[in-house]
């Protein structure tokens, strides 16, 4: 037995890191300075996106993955935002849409062309505006079409309706100080998220309560990280009393001790958990650090058993996770991640070392697909889902994905929801006909306008012949 404890069986035991070579890397990027600690990059099967520093405003790269090599100063970015962007997420649920908070108090999400751009984006979709300081965490839902949250500096996190541009749920009065990251558990029933006030919150945010709260998860000042692992536990990140930085596991339905806690080193960067919910792996990336490390979560003692750690020379400026379906299953490739450096994006592969090449499909169980299982509305009207999974026998081919299209609801309509059958079916006639007598409204206006325009100018043209007349007179 005791023998078995010093080896640990797990398959993952000899997973290594490999750096790309230089051909395949996204080089000159001037990748953004901002001192936030969020990730910088966000990445889907198709694209990749990169914060990049942009003078009088806010903006990011969006690249085909295969755009690989010098990216030239002139490509285009996204840049609607007028403050410079501090988070950025892909919309699970399609790889063509991407959400970004910003400096300047707003949300906006962006739908990017099949191909890439080919011109900058300057109009979003959609812009969502509720916060009242800057915007430092945006993340979509995991199951529920088009549901976003953001929390700000302001304390607050919102929670949207990007099909409708509406702010549906505003939880301002949990957070007494700044939210260090928020994370959905894995059917997007409940939030759990991590504060300067050293607590771990979990919150049900259709309730609008904490369920649970954990003071002092670290001792530490320096900012923490809390995520949710597939089993609803919680993962957390932070700092001792001493400066050391720690990870710990803990229950949320007992949260007085944490299951296993870990000291590792003493360095300063904020270390950002990337989870894999399908093989239990969570890998660690410090901001500043130069290696990535990676821990299996188990269910016996001491529960997060240190698999490796990747190293390089280079430090870290941020980080992109690939999801499960991006990756080369042929290779048994089980995480890649995109590095940011100061001037360019290092992809990253692990890879578990196996003969065969044959499918593994102990590496990769059935994994979350971009279907969403709920759409909006059901998720706020109480019901939960869980990811639908797609296999990765065959590889992951993208399917196509449907325009995000925003229908804003008419604030002047304050009617009743339409529930009921024929009430939808009658929606769009209904929003045609509001929207005629609208313009009609308009038009009436419009022609007032004019009339009034003409007769100020008779007005003064029998005004101006008047005093020329009186000139004429004088001048005699």
């Amino acid at each position: 037995d005791t023998m078995r404890r010093v080896v640990r069986q797990s398959k993952f035991r000899h997973v290594f890191g490999q750096a790309v070579k230089n051909d395949q890397c996204y080089d000159d990027i001037r990748v953004s300075r901002v001192t936030w600690d969020s990730s910088f990059c966000a990445v889907n099967p198709r694209f990749v996106a990169i914060i990049v520093d942009a003078s009088g405003g806010g903006a990011f790269l969006v690249l085909p993955l295969h755009k690989t090599g010098r990216i030239d100063k002139s490509y285009p970015t996204v840049c609607g935002h007028t403050g410079p962007v501090l988070d950025i997420d892909w919309c699970p649920h399609n790889d063509q849409v991407i959400a970004s908070g910003s400096e300047d108090c707003t949300v906006m999400v962006w739908q990017i062309p099949e191909n890439g751009l080919t011109l900058s984006l300057t109009e979003p979709v959609v812009v969502l505006e509720g916060h009242s300081k800057r915007v430092g965490i945006v993340a979509w839902h995991p199951t529920a079409r088009n549901v976003l949250l953001s929390a700000g500096c302001d304390n607050a996190i919102i929670i949207w309706n990007v099909g409708t541009g509406e702010a549906l749920i505003n939880l301002d009065d949990m957070h007494v100080d700044m939210i260090y990251n928020v994370s959905w558990n894995r059917n997007g029933s409940l939030i759990c998220t991590a504060s300067k006030d050293k607590k771990v919150r979990v919150i049900d945010p259709r309730k609008q309560e904490i369920v649970a709260e954990k003071e002092k998860t670290h001792e530490g000042a320096r900012p923490m990280r809390a995520i949710f692992l597939a089993d609803g536990n919680i993962f957390t990140t932070g700092f001792s009393r001493m400066s050391e930085r720690q990870l710990a596991l803990w229950n949320p339905k007992n949260m007085e001790e944490p299951i296993a806690l870990h000291e590792m080193d003493t360095s300063n960067g904020v270390l950002l958990p990337f989870y894999d919910p399908d093989t239990n792996i969570i890998y660690l990336c410090g901001k500043g650090d130069s290696s990535i490390r990676y821990f299996e979560i188990t269910d016996e003692s001491p529960y997060v058993h240190y698999l490796n750690t990747f190293s390089s020379k280079e430090p870290q400026r941020g980080m992109g996770f690939m999801p499960k379906r991006g990756l080369d299953v042929n290779k048994c490739e089980i995480a890649r991640f995109f590095k940011l450096h100061e001037r360019k994006c290092e992809p990253i592969i692990m890879t578990v070392p196996r003969k065969s090449d044959l499918f593994q499909d102990d590496l990769y169980p059935d994994t979350a697909g971009p279907e969403a299982a709920l759409e909006a509305e059901e998720w706020f009207e109480g019901k939960n889902a869980d990811p639908l999974l797609i296999s990765l026998k065959h590889g992951y081919i993208p399917g196509k994905n449907r325009d995000l299209k925003v229908v804003k609801k008419n604030i002047l309509d304050n009617k009743p929801a339409a529930n009921k059958k024929s009430d939808l079916i009658s929606a769009p006639k209904k929003a045609a006909d509001a929207s005629n007598t609208q313009n009609e409204a308009k038009l009436d206006e419009i022609l007032k306008e004019l009339k009034s325009i003409k007769d100020t100018i008779t007005n003064q043209d029998e005004r101006i012949s008047k005093l020329e007349q009186q000139m004429a007179k004088i001048a005699d």
